[in-house]
């Protein structure tokens, strides 16, 4: 990969205890997969190209077959219906957002398991007040380290004709929506296809795992992010929320990851890469040891 940073390597590599369980993990997992039938990847081939070249130099039968979301799309509704979430969704923000202007809305989710420290969630709070835009906040019961998610009094008050708060919602409905604007974000992969498939510009603030190789991707290699540092401020917050929604380089992303959002279509239409190696993958692999 061109120009990568230690820092961009997943947090499970950068450890200099050999023991270590999760890179011993990615070393057996990595050192088998050559001898796997099938190596799956939801991505598609337009998005990453160079690595896939790669992987499929080293590894063999790499199918990518994302995004999901839009294969699940095209089939009829199903009495069994199937979802993956990791917690109960709650519909009522999606109310909310029908009484919002069009590409108005700032969404923030930081996923299923990323946490923030009580100073980092008044900082995002304070940022989003300050931009005096509209938001959604998904804020889990668990995502504050240790302690219950309490946001100050006064923001509460400055902020309640114009925010949302809610533990957690169907993100794809939430993404889809028409008055959703941009997406703040920890940079978790299905999130970050989520929101390319939905035509969406993201803020990304990684947390751990393979959070910050997606967030340098989306602001470095595909032009459809902007960092958060780290060490989290309500300035750097708000300034960047409001070039995300209304900035010059905010609508330069949003035509950029239009543009994404047409090759993962493409991807996944009748004759597209990820339709054709899905199906090479059931044919070739899954009904041939059948």
């Amino acid at each position: 990969m061109r120009d990568i940073r230690l820092r961009d390597l997943p947090t499970f590599l950068r450890t200099t205890n050999l023991d270590d369980t999760m890179l011993n993990f990615s070393m057996e997992g990595t050192d088998r997969a050559h001898e796997a039938s099938a190596v799956v990847l939801h991505t598609f081939d337009a998005l990453e190209t160079d690595v896939l070249d790669a992987l499929s130099s080293m590894l063999p039968h790499v199918y990518t077959v994302g995004p999901l979301q839009l294969h699940l799309n095209q089939i009829p509704e199903h009495p069994l219906k199937m979802g993956y979430n990791l917690w109960k969704e709650e519909t009522e923000c999606l109310e909310w957002l029908n009484t919002k202007a069009t590409n108005s809305v700032v969404y923030v989710n930081f996923g299923s398991m990323a946490v923030v420290t009580p100073e980092q969630l008044v900082e995002f709070g304070w940022g989003l007040a300050n931009s005096k835009l509209p938001f959604f906040w998904v804020i889990r019961p668990d995502l504050v380290i240790g302690e219950s998610a309490i946001l100050p009094p006064e923001f509460v008050a400055e902020t309640k004709e114009r925010s949302l708060i809610a533990g957690w919602c169907p993100q794809e409905q939430v993404l889809n929506h028409p008055s959703v604007g941009g997406f703040l974000t920890h940079s978790g992969w299905n999130s970050t296809v989520e929101s390319i498939t939905a035509g969406v510009p993201m803020l990304c603030w990684p947390f751990f795992a393979d959070q910050q190789m997606g967030c340098r991707y989306t602001c470095n290699e595909w032009g459809i992010g902007m960092e958060i540092s780290n060490d989290v401020k309500r300035d750097e917050v708000e300034k960047l929320v409001k070039e995300l929604m209304e900035g010059e380089k905010g609508k330069k992303m949003k035509n950029k990851v239009m543009e994404w959002k047409k090759l993962a279509e493409e991807a996944t239409g009748p004759d597209g890469s990820s339709s054709t190696n899905l199906d090479n993958l059931v044919n070739q692999v899954l009904l041939r040891k059948s």
